[in-house]
C-alpha cells in the first residue's frame, strides 16, 4: 500500500480516489473547493489538504483530474503546486484529457525535478469511474508507468502504455473521434427509426445483435429516446476534447472532417442550452431541426 495524494475531486476523480481508499492506500484528497474535499473524507476517510503542494507532501504517488491544459499547469507547477512538495522519485500521474503538449511539458519538467510523469487520460465515464471499470491510456517511462499501473488498477478495467510522455493523450483523442462519429450516426439512426414509426426497442434489439451494435447504442438509446440527457459525459467537456483533436490534426496534418462537423453540432446543443446535457443529446439537435 503506498500513500498517495489525489487532485481533484469532480464526478470522476471523487469515486476513483474513493477506489483508491478501499484498496487500503493512505489517501489525501485536494480540491478547489474545500466542501467537496470534506465530502470525500466524510464518506472515504483519510485526510483532505490544501494546497495542491501540501496534499503531496511525502506521497508515492500523486493523481490528478482536473479540467484543461491551464488547471493543469496550475495544480502541477505554481508556487504551491504539487511538483513542490513532492519528493524525488515520487510517481504523478494525470488522469485529465488534456493537450500531448503540455504532458511533455509537465513531464520534461517533472524529470528535471527527479519526478515520474504518466499521461494516463481515462475512458468509461461516470459509471466506469463509479464502477472501476475504466479504460485507461498512458504515456511516459517504462520504469514510471511500471511503477504505476498496480495504483491505477484500483479503478481500471484495462490499462496500457500506449508510448512515451503524450502517447496516452493522443490515444484518449482517438477515443473521442471514434465516438463523436458514434453518437451523431446513433442520433440519426434513432431519429430515423421515430420518423418511420418503427419500434425503437425493437430495432434497437435486432440491430445491436449486429454490426451496429455499440456500447452507446446499448447504454443511452432508452435515454435518447425518452430525451433524457441530464447525466453523463458533458457536451462542454466534449467541445474541450474535440477542440485538442482538431488542433493536434492540424499540427499533424491528419484529416478529421466528421470530428469537425460533430463539434459543431455539438456547438448547436450548447445554443439550445444543452452544454451540460450528455453527449447524446445529439439527437435533442435532430428533433429540433425536423
Amino acid at each position: 500500500m503506498a500513500k498517495l495524494a489525489f487532485l481533484g475531486l469532480g464526478v470522476m476523480g471523487f469515486p476513483m480516489a474513493g477506489h483508491l481508499a478501499a484498496q487500503g492506500h493512505a489517501v489525501t484528497v485536494y480540491n478547489r473547493t474545500d466542501a467537496k474535499a470534506k465530502a470525500w473524507v466524510e464518506r472515504h476517510g483519510g485526510a483532505a489538504a490544501a494546497p495542491p503542494a501540501e496534499a503531496a507532501q511525502d506521497c508515492d504517488f500523486v493523481l490528478a483530474c482536473v479540467g484543461n491544459d491551464d488547471d493543469l499547469r496550475a495544480v502541477c507547477r505554481s508556487a504551491s503546486g504539487a511538483f513542490a512538495g513532492m519528493k524525488p522519485g515520487a510517481i504523478f500521474v494525470d488522469h485529465t484529457t488534456v493537450s500531448a503538449a503540455v504532458t511533455r511539458e509537465l513531464a520534461s519538467e517533472a524529470a528535471g525535478m527527479g519526478l515520474g510523469f504518466v499521461d494516463a487520460p481515462v475512458s468509461g465515464g461516470q459509471a466506469g469511474a463509479e464502477n472501476g471499470q475504466l479504460s485507461v491510456m498512458c504515456g511516459g517511462t517504462a520504469d514510471a508507468y511500471a511503477r504505476a499501473e498496480p495504483v491505477i488498477a484500483a479503478y481500471a478495467k484495462i490499462c496500457r502504455r500506449m508510448g512515451e510522455s503524450g502517447a496516452g493523450q493522443i490515444t484518449k483523442m482517438c477515443n473521442q473521434i471514434a465516438i463523436a462519429g458514434l453518437v451523431q450516426g446513433l442520433s440519426e439512426s434513432l431519429h430515423f427509426a421515430e420518423k418511420a414509426g418503427l419500434s425503437i426497442p425493437d430495432v434497437v434489439e435486432v440491430i445491436s445483435q449486429g454490426a451496429a451494435g455499440s456500447w452507446q447504442m446499448a447504454n443511452r438509446y432508452p435515454t435518447m429516446t425518452e430525451n433524457r440527457f441530464d447525466f453523463g459525459f458533458a457536451v462542454d467537456w466534449m467541445r474541450k476534447d474535440l477542440a485538442i483533436c482538431l488542433a493536434t490534426a492540424e499540427e499533424t496534418g491528419a484529416s478529421l472532417p466528421v470530428t469537425a462537423l460533430v463539434d459543431q453540432f455539438y456547438k448547436d446543443v450548447q445554443a439550445m442550452g444543452g452544454g451540460r446535457w450528455d453527449t447524446s443529446s445529439l439527437i435533442a439537435r435532430l428533433r429540433k431541426l425536423a
